[in-house]
This record gives C-alpha cells, structure tokens and sequence, in this order.
C-alpha cells in the first residue's frame, strides 16, 4: 500500500507517526502543509520516509495560498498515486485533501481542531462540514472527539478510535534521584508541567495555582518545561508572587530527555481548556505519576478521581492549589495511585497497540471506498 502522509507541520507527533509507519511494509510518503516559525521537531526522518518536494512546506500558509497550493497538491496525487491519503488536521491539511477530491481519505483529527477550532466562526464550521462530508474514514483518539463528529453529520460507523498511546517502554515509572539531587531537590514535592505556554493549554492556571500553593508549603517545587506566547505572562505571575525559586523553567526538552523529567517528578499537572486523549498524560501515566488535571471530557475519559489522581475544575486555579497541597500532604495515599496511573498505561495507552488502530483505519477506508466503487460504477467501467 502506498500512503500519502499529510500533515500541518513537522512536530514530535509526525515523528512519531512516521517512525511506526516505516517499520510498517508499506510505501510512505510525507508531505508537509507548512513551516511555522517555531520548530517544534528537529529529529530526521525515518530513512524509508520519502518527504515530497512541493510548493507547500516552506513557510506559514494563509487561505490566500490555497489555491496554489491545492493544483500542486493534485500533480502530487497524479505522480504519486497513493492508495490512501492520511491528513490531519481537520481544517488545515485534511481540508486540502478534502478539496482535491481524492478517495480514499482517512483525516485524522488532532483534537482541537474539532473540539474547538470546528466552532470559531462560520467559515470554519463550513471547512469541517466540508471536510468530514469528503472523509472516508475519522481517526478519532477519544470518544469526545467522535461525538463531535457526529454533531456535523459524520457517521459513527466509519469512525476508528485511536488513543495515540506512548511507548511503554521508555515511560516507565522510577525516580531520577540524580536529577533531584542536582537541583537541591531531594526532599521537595516536585510538580510537573510541560503544556504549551498558549492560552489552550491552560499554563497561566498551573503558574496561579502553584504560586497560592507555595506560599503554603515551601517544599514544593514546579518543574515547568516548555515554552510559547504567555511566556512573558506566566514568568511575571511567579516574580509578582515572590516564588520564583520554587520554579526550574526547563525549556523545550528533546523526545530522548523527556521520560527522566517524569520520573523527576511526584505530580504531573494539567490545566488544559480542551484536549483530545493527551499524550503528555498518557506519558504521565505510564511513568506511574499521579494527575491533576482539568475535569473537561476527554480527561474524563482516562481519570477516574481518587485512582489515578484527580479532576479540578477548568479554569479554576483555586481548585488546583488545593489539588497539590492535597497531594503533597498524603505521600503514602500516592503509592497506589502510582500503580493505578501504570495499570491504566498499559491497559489503555499502549503505543504498539493502538497504533494497529490507524493501520485498521486505512484497511477500513479502502474497503469501503471498494465497496462503493462496485455499487456504484462508473460509466466508462460499465462500457468496459
């Protein structure tokens, strides 16, 4: 099968995507929508990935540049000719499949594309609606993602559900004792945050919530990695509160560092506003760390409170202070958790598994557009 891999930008998710897709005996293809100016994912391709040269994938794109950008899409499709493409998302690089009228299609959707973006204005609910209509199959990684397919008409049926899961070996639960010990930080109750610094994702909340906090307990410590727009915002938030040094703002970590800082900590939080099934909370999970976490209904979907750790209200950084310090009062209450969070990794968040889910995703679309193909032939197939 040759798969045309169609994505927004290069990110560690697309890394990640690729990296399985190329053990896989398949011919894989990725073409890259566009560049923004913050690179996310310095990591090469896969060697067995061919990235298609294209008059996209070089610099910010606006919908002025569609046009142009959609006649290169289809010579693409004409060279290449693919026996599915996969897009993602929904009203960025699955659109521009959408209009190039290629089937079979399976859009993959990343979450806030639909939960949010899909409702921003008319236009995008437009874009959504169009896209879905022109979607063979939907890669959804959570049940409120499917939901919210359904409301813009897109049948359940030609729906794969797909938690993107992690590696569940590399996340593994422990404790960097080295790594505490070099910041002073053996004796701390360490919190983690490794959000996007966006107004999405809810990390002005984590910076108001573990500033009341620690005034409270001096042995708390924030490990805050990561970076973005707010970042002016949420430095100013900890200077104002006079906690600064309770803070180690770790910067954007690499794929490979990244299970150690997990295990550096004893509370992952996350005060995202909207999210699909969360890597980063999978990744907490499967290094057997308690959550706090914002009770939106994807998170629902994974934490169970007082087992896995607990839900707060959105938005509320009242309700996460609280959250912290009750963690932190009740070390031997987390021991459990922490088997639970492992339990929960590997039951539901298992990468080697889930990822069969997008490989089923592709057999289904096929199918189905075959199916349709022998219902409805075409005129010059019945002359044939």
């Amino acid at each position: 099968m040759k798969v045309l891999y169609f994505s927004r930008d290069y990110t560690p998710h697309d890394h990640r995507f690729l990296s399985a897709l190329a053990q896989t005996p398949h011919t894989i293809y990725y073409l890259r929508l566009e560049r923004q100016s913050r690179q996310l994912e310095d990591r090469p391709l896969p060697p067995q990935v061919e990235q298609v040269v294209w008059q996209g994938g070089r610099q910010p794109v606006g919908w002025r540049d569609y046009p142009r950008l959609l006649s290169d899409l289809r010579r693409v499709i004409r060279r290449l000719q693919p026996d599915v493409i996969h897009a993602g998302p929904i009203q960025s690089a699955a659109f521009l499949a959408a209009l190039s009228g290629f089937r079979p299609l399976v859009s993959m959707s990343w979450g806030s594309d639909l939960l949010l973006d899909a409702d921003r204005s008319a236009w995008m609910r437009w874009v959504t609606r169009f896209t879905l209509r022109r979607t063979t199959v939907l890669a959804a990684d959570c049940r409120t993602v499917l939901e919210k397919a359904a409301q813009f008409g897109f049948p359940p049926q030609r729906v794969v559900l797909f938690p993107w899961g992690v590696e569940l070996a590399r996340f593994q639960p422990g404790r960097a004792d080295a790594f505490r010990a070099r910041r002073g930080w053996q004796d701390a109750f360490v919190v983690l945050s490794l959000r996007t610094w966006e107004p999405l994702y809810g990390v002005d909340v984590v910076a108001r919530g573990f500033a009341r906090a620690a005034r409270q307990n001096p042995r708390l410590r924030l490990l805050l990695l990561g970076g973005g727009s707010q970042a002016g915002l949420i430095r100013s938030i900890f200077e104002q509160e006079g906690v600064q040094e309770q803070v180690f703002f770790g910067g954007q970590v690499n794929g490979d560092d990244l299970p150690q800082y997990y295990q550096e900590a004893d509370l992952y939080v996350s005060a995202s506003h909207s999210d699909g099934s969360s890597v980063s909370l999978m990744e907490a999970l499967a290094s057997g760390l308690p959550v706090l976490v914002s009770d939106i209904p994807s998170n629902r979907e994974w934490i169970t409170p007082g087992r896995e750790g607990w839900l707060f209200a959105d938005g509320d950084d009242r309700a996460l202070s609280e959250g912290i310090l009750r963690a932190a009062g009740q070390p031997e209450g987390l021991k459990e958790m922490r088997l639970a969070a492992r339990r929960l990794a590997e039951e539901r968040a298992n990468w080697q598994v889930n990822f069969q889910r997008l490989l089923d995703a592709y057999q289904l679309a096929l199918e189905i557009e075959q199916l349709s193909a022998s219902l409805h032939p075409s005129p010059l197939k019945e002359q044939e």
